[in-house]
């Protein structure tokens, strides 16, 4: 399996963090190198944040991606900042209920996902980045299927055990969904 380098990036509070360390967690259980760097500042909630994770069959030679595979944003600024930096053939997923605009670059595939809409119709508010994450997985493959319930079942606090259900509903809805 290939490398893969992910920036997910949005507004503190959009569970940004949690997504990357289901995909690294994902990355460890498969026994694989892996690396979770986040980023926010002081505010976190409504600030901005993001999250750096590679997956890698190969060591690692340090935590910041500055060139992704993977792109997912979850608000305009995030677009702004990133779009120019994923590598030619990378692959950009937009939560397409918070930002208007499209990806501008025609050497990249792009997937447009209403995430927080498709979140708040299924009583999940709060799991647009579950809905993101889905379609990754869908698209890339950058950890396995059956490696996902027990990666959630790890990042998952014990205290909001009774969530794993409905994350796994969400993941599942963006793998399912179509433009």
């Amino acid at each position: 399996m290939a490398e893969s380098s992910v920036i997910i990036a949005g507004f503190g509070g959009q569970g940004l963090l949690f997504a990357g360390k289901v995909l690294a967690y994902g990355g460890l259980l498969e026994e694989r190198q892996v690396s979770w760097l986040p980023s926010y500042g002081p505010e976190m909630r409504g600030g901005t944040a993001n999250c750096n994770v590679i997956l890698s069959d190969d060591p690692i030679g340090s935590p910041i991606v500055t060139h992704p595979s993977v792109l997912i944003v979850m608000n305009a600024p995030s677009l702004d900042k990133y779009e120019s930096t994923v590598i030619p053939g990378g692959k950009i997923f937009v939560d397409s209920t918070l930002i208007n605009r499209k990806v501008e670059r025609e050497d990249v595939d792009v997937f447009y996902i209403p995430a927080t809409q498709m979140a708040s119709d299924m009583n999940a508010a709060g799991l647009a980045n579950m809905i993101l994450l889905g379609a990754v997985l869908r698209e890339t493959a950058c950890i396995k299927d059956e490696t996902l319930p027990d990666a959630l079942h790890h990042v998952i606090p014990a205290r909001k055990a009774d969530l794993f259900d409905v994350n796994m509903k969400a993941v599942q809805a963006g793998r399912d969904y179509k433009e």
